[in-house]
């Protein structure tokens, strides 16, 4: 964690270091060894999971499925959810909670197609938390949702490493990214429940990604998760991916009818190990 990024603006138990500084030759510029802070960070991961599996009681007791989306700035998440709205809001009821460093610009534009939208602003926070999201759950009504979309900071580093309580983590790749970008960044894709390659109606004018060579920086993940390309600007795939959240939200509530709702949390070593070396 970098000390001017951000990140230490998240809520860290009252016992610990307010911030982390650059760690270099096992000493950060505060003072701190490199074990005291990956103590403070497991201590601020722990407290946030432990909020975030209060959200997910609070999805899951409004039979909500929550969807975390997550890509780097301008791939397209906010676009997707505009199509998605389109798509899904005559059988299905949608909210969204937006996250952005500033402007309420993506809430507009959600709430100009008729769906609520909260919008979190945080600052210089490079992500969303669990704390976030409680928070702005108090101004968005759950009851009688189907499908409610946390559309994360633009980030391909720190959001994945901070649960939110949702059910299922898709993180988009455009086009213009790269197709290397699993490999480059692979605690966020690894955990990914979907990979969305968008902006695909820009590969004829972009030869040099190939979907296929993504995917297979996926695979080197170790990682099953489905992988769908698709266009907002011409609706390529969009039905597919529809139908896939069509299915996960009759999944999730065939759990919890069962009684076996899933993890809200996901693996922390990867990130823990990342800030130790």
């Amino acid at each position: 964690m970098c000390e001017n990024c951000g990140c230490a603006v998240t809520e860290a138990p009252a016992d610990s270091a307010p911030r982390l500084g650059h760690s270099h030759s096992g000493h950060s510029h505060s003072g701190h060894t490199t074990i005291e802070a990956v103590s403070v960070l497991e201590g601020l991961l722990s407290a946030n999971d432990r909020l975030a599996a209060h959200n997910r009681e609070h999805f899951d007791s409004h039979r909500v499925l929550a969807v975390n989306l997550m890509s780097s700035p301008g791939a397209g998440k906010t676009s997707l959810l505009e199509r998605t709205i389109e798509a899904l809001s005559p059988t299905r009821r949608i909210a969204v909670i937006e996250g952005d460093l500033a402007t309420e610009n993506d809430a507009r534009r959600i709430r100009a197609k008729g769906v609520p939208a909260v919008q979190i602003t945080t600052g210089n926070a490079c992500h969303l938390d669990a704390r976030m999201v409680h928070e702005a759950l108090h101004d968005l009504a759950l009851e009688g949702l189907d499908l409610l979309f946390i559309e994360n900071v633009g980030n391909l580093v720190c959001p994945a490493s901070f649960a939110l309580g949702a059910h299922l983590d898709v993180t988009l790749l455009s086009v213009p990214e790269g197709d290397d970008k699993p490999e480059k960044y692979p605690v966020m894709f690894r955990g990914s429940d979907l990979l969305l390659i968008t902006k695909t109606d820009l590969l004829p004018l972009l030869p040099e990604f190939d979907p296929a060579r993504a995917e297979a920086c996926l695979r080197l993940l170790a990682s099953a998760a489905p992988v769908m390309r698709l266009s907002c600007r011409s609706g390529a795939g969009i039905d597919a991916w529809c139908g896939w959240l069509d299915r996960q939200l009759t999944r999730q509530r065939t759990r919890l009818d069962r009684g076996t709702a899933s993890d809200p949390t996901h693996e922390r070593g990867a990130a823990i190990d990342r800030i130790a070396g």
